[in-house]
């Protein structure tokens, strides 16, 4: 494994990725859309229901700059056993069409030594065809290497916690047992997410989910919950992965109102899975 550290300010050209309705409800099934009742996300599960016009939800923006968009910048020889995702941010100007195109430019903007890895920064833009120069979609995707450290350059300290209350929201989505199988459909064909034998040489028990598809199980549920399921409300999101999900685990967001939107954490029953959540919408 030989990690370019160089790689810091490498960016991709522009790349058109398109989408069509299909692509959309695939992403919402595959992040829970229907599962509890099958009649409460139709306007992200179906196209022609009457008086219900088709939406996106927000958090395929990232399924669309980081695989709809061809591969990001080179970043070296990686073992992707080592591999794993550690965080994600995702802001919309607008909310996304059901079907288009979108004009995508990926950076490295760092590399991080952590000791025991190496932590490695994107941001990604994407420009919706009527835009001039302001792109509508921007994501930030944080991934971990295992055993890619010792180099040196620290990444800067974040403080986080919980605000000392109780939740103001509490909100409970459950996961399938195939969730995984399910969400590899949109995208993401990492074999840890499937493959036994490659979670086993990862690490890990048997294979674990996309933590993109956690992220987008959340931002679902709280878009129902605080935007009464409307796309146009939604501003942004991002939160870090803590600890692996197992498909099947069950989810409970805990959420604090906060003046922008909600500050939130994520359990399952081994513990906190996801944390330094924040989703910011709209009046």
């Amino acid at each position: 494994m030989s990690l370019d550290l160089g790689a810091v300010g490498r960016r991709t050209p522009r790349t058109t990725c398109r989408w069509d309705s299909r692509d959309a409800m695939l992403y919402a099934l595959a992040v829970g859309a229907g599962q509890q009742d099958p009649y409460a996300d139709l306007a992200f599960t179906t196209e022609n229901t009457a008086g219900t016009s088709q939406h996106v939800i927000p958090t395929f923006a990232a399924v669309l700059t980081d695989f709809g968009a061809g591969a990001g910048p080179d970043i070296g020889r990686i073992d992707m056993t080592r591999l794993v995702h550690a965080e994600q941010s995702v802001e919309l100007l607008r909310p996304l069409p059901a079907s288009g195109t979108l004009e995508v430019s990926t950076e490295v903007t760092g590399i991080y030594d952590k000791g025991s890895g190496a932590l490695v920064v994107t941001e990604s833009s994407g420009w919706l065809p009527d835009d001039d120069t302001e792109p509508s979609v921007r994501t930030r995707s944080s991934v971990f290497i295992k055993d890619a450290g010792g180099f040196g350059t620290l990444a800067p300290r974040i403080s986080w916690s919980a605000p000392p209350r109780q939740p103001d929201i509490v909100l409970d989505s459950g996961s399938r047992t195939d969730q995984a199988l399910l969400y590899r459909l949109t995208g993401d064909r990492n074999p840890l997410h499937s493959d036994p034998d490659f979670a086993s040489r990862a690490g890990f028990e048997k294979p674990i989910l996309h933590g993109m598809c956690t992220f987008g199980i959340v931002g679902r549920v709280l878009l129902n919950e605080l935007c009464g399921g409307d796309p146009a409300r939604f501003s942004s999101m991002s939160a870090r992965f803590s600890q692996p999900v197992l498909p099947g685990d069950p989810l409970t967001v805990h959420a604090w109102h906060d003046e922008h939107g909600v500050t939130f954490r994520v359990s399952s029953h081994e513990g906190i899975v996801m944390d330094r959540g924040s989703m910011i919408f709209r009046p």
